[in-house]
């Protein structure tokens, strides 16, 4: 019978999802609300079908957001059709680097002095929710390839590359929680930044570099030998797990790389179409005769990397429905209190005064528009992201020091989907309508 309830409840949740997108859109509230309410229904008393423990069950929590997070963030790459050298890229840079190390010591301040943690889970818990979210930010990223909106472009491409670069500091951390008393400054040495340069610089490479040796040799044996033709899905799976894996390999930021991987394919296919978007260069497609568009070679690049950029897309809405549910069963599973004064405290101070005040550090001279600064201070969502590294440190730390950051953490993830939720549609209809009026 539990296994019965399983198939109608997820059934049951796919298929009004799959009907009620489009209205989702239109209306102040996101799919992410809707999934963490069931998973925190699934996981009431009375009810009970699925009882998730953030510390007991950190292992498989960080498993599946770490999918969903590889996902996501090569689809978001594969959204960015944009040469790598042009200025627009600056904005995103700027966002995910120096936004990010403005971030972090800011929120380890707040814990130190206003929430009385020590220095290394103060610096821990302010690397959890540093990255902002690629997994949840729908509503103001890029939704199309060729979109160069300054604000969607710089939110996409920020959500692209902090999730890897949140790591290090991380692990810094966890370094500071474990070390002797009086010993945690032996931690921060020139050993350390070269392995954050390397990490970076490493991880774009391998996965740039991989991005482009696979588009072009899955395209070269499709033009010249009709080869390798369907299974887009494969390529684009088999490519996230090479660079991840890559990466990882070399010691490098995986999340990154995957990122990387995107871009570059991405990038092969702009160069290859020209100066037209992928749909003007693909034209109409004859249903009956596929493959000879997907060999086509005119029509190759563009065929492939939108065959695998819906492939993604449909994978990243999946992996959102479960990581998003497992956030939510983990809250009616919770001990601790979630919303306390503490709790409270951290998310006006991160919401109201560190996103805004690294975010205009971050961009100072550049070209966003008070507007868009304005906006891109308030999107700085956190979510998925947030969840994976909490997991990860549950599974790698001391409970002792890690237990004490979960409700700060779920805090505000939850706050965080409700409330960025509930304002990304109307900001982003009086954006467009200020746009609009601009030209």
């Amino acid at each position: 019978m539990r296994e019965t309830s399983w198939f109608l409840i997820v059934g049951a949740v796919l298929v009004f999802m799959g009907l009620a997108a489009t209205t989702l859109r239109r209306l102040p509230v996101s799919a992410a609300m809707f999934y963490l309410a069931i998973g925190y229904v699934l996981g009431l008393p009375g009810i009970a079908l699925l009882r998730l423990d953030m510390a007991a069950d950190a292992h498989l929590l960080r498993t599946v957001t770490e999918v969903a997070l590889l996902v996501s963030l090569f689809a978001i790459g594969l959204r960015l059709r944009l040469g790598v050298l042009e200025r627009l890229w600056t904005v995103p840079l700027r966002l995910g680097f120096l936004a990010m190390l403005a971030t972090i010591p800011l929120l380890t301040l707040f814990g130190v002095y206003l929430l009385r943690l020590d220095w290394g889970p103060a610096l821990l818990l302010a690397s959890i929710l540093a990255p902002t979210d690629p997994v949840l930010a729908h509503d103001v990223q890029v939704h199309n390839p060729g979109d160069h909106d300054l604000l969607r472009f710089a939110l996409s491409g920020e959500g692209g590359l902090n999730d890897g670069i949140a790591l290090p500091f991380a692990m810094l951390g966890l370094a500071l929680c474990a070390a002797p008393a009086g010993q945690g400054a032996e931690l921060l040495n020139l050993k350390l930044a070269a392995g954050m340069v390397w990490g970076v610089a490493g991880a774009i490479g391998i996965g740039g570099a991989l991005g482009w040796a696979t588009t072009h040799a899955v395209a070269w044996l499709r033009m010249r030998h009709a080869q390798a033709l369907g299974l887009e899905g494969f390529f684009a799976l088999g490519l996230i797990e090479l660079s991840f894996g890559a990466a990882q390999l070399a010691h490098t930021y995986g999340f990154l790389a995957v990122f990387a991987a995107g871009v570059a394919m991405r990038r092969v296919e702009h160069r290859a179409s020209g100066g037209q978007s992928p749909r003007q260069r693909l034209g109409t497609v004859d249903a009956e005769d596929v493959d000879a568009t997907a060999a086509n070679p005119s029509k190759a690049h563009a065929y492939m990397t939108e065959s695998v950029l819906g492939f993604t897309i449909e994978l990243e809405s999946i992996a959102e429905v479960a990581a998003m549910a497992m956030v939510g069963n983990v809250l009616a599973t919770l001990q601790p209190a979630l919303f306390t004064w503490h709790t409270a405290a951290l998310c006006v101070a991160l919401f109201l005064i560190v996103r805004p005040v690294s975010v205009e550090l971050s961009l100072l001279g550049s070209s966003a528009t008070p507007a868009q600064r304005r906006l891109m201070s308030w999107f700085g969502i956190r979510g998925i992201g947030s969840f994976y590294y909490l997991a990860f440190a549950l599974e790698h730390g001391s409970a002792d020091d890690v237990m004490p950051l979960m409700p700060l953490t779920l805090a505000v993830i939850t706050a965080s989907v409700v409330i960025h939720g509930v304002s990304a549609t109307p900001l982003m209809n009086w954006y467009r309508r200020l746009r609009s009026g601009e030209k």
